[in-house]
């Protein structure tokens, strides 16, 4: 590879670098002073890398022009250097006299291009040039001392990145024009290297610019932007170093060149390619980073979010237990654990789930008795047991007596409590994790907090899950009661047979209305049997007479006083089923002869009535219709009810005046039902004045 192309790649690389830092700390600028020098020394890092870099591809660039941004880039680090320096007496002095001494060599520089071009960058180069670089690198180099000697040690903290990275600028710009002194120019090849030598710091110059809140540039770098840029520098040096090994070989392989240079760089392929795919490369290369760049050692905004991902998943074969503990050992990179809960059946905590499971069989991890000193000690301490410092320093933990399953699986590294409240809900044990961690505060603290955050999930489940339960049993309730409903009128009607069989038997027409009432109550248990039963009862909806039903319900009820009456004003027919329709008017009969005196009386009246409105139930609602309604009415003069109880209470499931004798459910299921038919049901009652119920259906032409 040419020197040319590799400065062009080089400049053009850091070019590229410092653009996207100059817009990250143009973004993130609060106006303070210091933010905006530090912004216009990185954009002026970008045009002097993108000048030199068109220099290198097409050797078309003025000297002239070339020293104006190598001045003019070393002038804006020096204001930075200056802004934060602040040095009394004659260090301040050399602070103003490097940047007049910039300004001076800016402005020959200027005149120079202005005035005429210079011949193309050469060897030797330009005296201006050469001396001006190396003056005002050595005064950049001795402001970087002074500014990280007098620093508070805090100071000297946050400071350490900034340092690093300028000087590193600086630094090779003072071997460099030293060597061009010496040699009498500057190598093309170490001119051309400089741009990689610049691109190195610019990750030190954001990092710095993170750790310097004062300077109002609020930068947040991702952690995973820093380890896929730091990747991607490691392996563009192994492939430099690779094109240097090669070249090496081609010229002083002589006759063996052709044979080892194909080998040299399959083999090196094969190394790049077992170092980039190395998981546990990786995960050193992310602690190294953590550790280095970072004041925290957790990306807290990526961890939680995952965490919540994690831990809220709903796959169909996902586990939320198991997924409490993947939650949280992928905080730490943990192979892998076991998750404790207390046993409803005995009072000890049992593993009821793990994970990976394949790689962490909770069968073979035995139960931890309540009793046992580590439940104790998490219950009062609430600590994250560290089993290696236990192993240490088994003092720190009262010394405790460790339970089976840290002798039966020596993966297990942490014992993270999940408290909920002041309780302890359970723990998991984590294995170790990939390289070994070395557990600090931060990690403990995390892991109490996602240790609560999972024992509130668990409740949370737990909760739902005996919520369901109790819905389905509520359910059940409900079904029995509708049945026991019904099973209390065919008891009643029953019961009235049996009542009036001694005084009847002789009667033909009791013993034939008796059989019809036991034939109808037998085939309505038949039906409330195959509903308990899950079979699909078939409901036969057919057009029939009103009148005919209402007739037949009172002829049932006609046992009882008082004896309703019929009233059938027109015939009428709908669209009902006949056994059902006739329960629920049986149902409101009998409501009114409970509710009446024997001296009393129930009227069931059928009519029609033409071109009424009717409600009926559309896509947006119900909405009224002209059509012929079929008004059944069954009224009474009995107690009578208030309209606050009919308006509140007549139609709620469950809710009864009549005690153990009554279920709460015969008007809510005729209202029900009208309603299924496209009816309504309306009631008038006052107190002492008796009661109606209106039925009014869709009518049959």
């Amino acid at each position: 590879m040419s020197s040319a192309l590799l400065g062009a790649i080089a400049y053009g690389t850091c070019s590229v670098s410092f653009l996207l830092l100059t817009l990250l700390l143009l973004t993130s600028w609060k106006g303070r002073a210091q933010g905006a020098r530090l912004v216009v020394a990185c954009g002026v890092t970008t045009l002097w890398a993108t000048v030199l870099a068109y220099d290198a591809w097409s050797g078309g660039a003025q000297v002239a022009a070339i020293a104006l941004v190598e001045f003019l880039r070393d002038g804006a680090w020096l204001l930075v250097l200056a802004g934060l320096a602040n040095l009394p007496g004659p260090w301040g002095r050399l602070a103003q006299g490097s940047l007049l001494a910039t300004g001076v060599a800016i402005a020959l520089a200027a005149a120079q291009l202005i005035a005429g071009p210079f011949r193309p960058l050469g060897y030797p180069l330009t005296g201006l040039l050469m001396y001006g670089g190396l003056g005002l690198s050595l005064l950049a180099m001795v402001l970087l001392e002074r500014l990280y000697r007098t620093a508070d040690p805090a100071g000297r903290h946050a400071l350490n990145y900034l340092v690093i990275g300028v000087g590193m600028l600086f630094a090779y710009d003072l071997l460099l024009y030293s060597q061009a002194q010496i040699l009498g120019g500057i190598d093309a090849a170490s001119w051309a290297a400089r741009g990689l030598v610049s691109t190195l710091a610019v990750p030190m110059i954001a990092v710095a610019a993170r750790r310097n809140p004062q300077w109002s540039l609020n930068v947040y770098v991702s952690r995973h932007v820093v380890f896929y840029t730091t990747s991607f520098l490691a392996i563009g040096a192994y492939l430099l170093v690779m094109a240097a090994g090669g070249s090496l070989i081609a010229h002083y392989g002589g006759s063996w060149s052709g044979f080892l240079q194909p080998l040299f760089f399959a083999v090196a392929g094969m190394v790049l390619l077992a170092l980039v795919s190395s998981a546990t490369l990786r995960r050193r290369l992310r602690v190294y980073l953590t550790k280095h760049f970072y004041r925290s050692k957790y990306d807290y905004r990526i961890e939680w979010l995952r965490f919540i991902d994690t831990l809220s998943r709903r796959d169909v074969h996902a586990d939320v237990r198991a997924n409490a503990v993947r939650s949280i050992a992928q905080i730490i990179g943990s192979a892998g654990g076991a998750l404790y809960l207390p046993s409803d059946a005995e009072a000890a905590f049992v593993p009821v789930a793990s994970w990976p499971a394949a790689d962490f069989p909770r069968a073979r991890y035995p139960k931890v008795s309540a009793d046992e000193d580590l439940p104790r000690f998490l219950r009062s301490r609430q600590w994250v047991v560290d089993l290696q410092e236990y192993a240490r320093s088994p003092d720190l933990y009262r010394n405790m007596t460790l339970p089976g399953f840290a002798e039966s699986e020596p993966r297990f590294r942490l014992v993270v409590p999940l408290v909920l409240g002041e309780d302890l809900l359970g723990f998991v044990v984590l294995a170790d994790s990939r390289p070994p961690l070395e557990a600090t505060y931060e990690d403990r603290d995390l892991l109490k907090t996602v240790g609560r955050d999972v024992a509130m999930h668990l409740a949370q489940h737990e909760a739902d899950r005996q919520l369901a339960e109790s819905r389905q049993f509520e359910a059940y309730h409900r079904l029995t009661a509708f049945v026991m409903h019904d099973l209390k009128n065919l008891a009643a009607q029953l019961s009235m047979i049996v009542s009036n069989a001694d005084r009847h038997r002789s009667n033909p027409e009791f013993v034939e209305d008796a059989i019809g009432t036991i034939a109808h109550s037998s085939a309505r248990m038949q039906r409330l049997i195959e509903q308990l039963q899950g079979r699909e009862v078939q409901t036969t909806v057919r057009r029939t007479s009103i009148a005919d039903i209402a007739r037949d319900a009172c002829s049932r009820c006609a046992i009882r006083q008082p004896v309703p009456e019929v009233a059938v004003l027109e015939p009428v027919a709908v669209q009902a089923d006949p056994e059902r329709l006739g329960m629920m008017i049986e149902h409101l009969i009998r409501n009114a002869q409970d509710a009446t005196p024997a001296t009393g009386q129930v009227r069931v009246e059928v009519a029609l009535q033409r071109d009424a409105e009717i409600d009926v139930a559309g896509a947006t609602g119900a909405f009224p219709v002209s059509t012929d309604v079929a008004v059944l009415t069954v009224s009474d003069t009995g107690a009578g009810m208030t309209p606050q109880f009919v308006k509140e209470r007549l139609f709620r499931p469950f809710d009864t005046t009549k005690g153990s004798k009554g279920m709460g459910i015969g008007a809510y299921q005729v209202r029900e039902y009208v309603h299924s038919l496209g009816g309504r049901v309306s009631v008038w009652s006052a107190p002492g004045e008796g009661t109606r119920v209106t039925l009014r259906l869709p009518a049959c032409p």
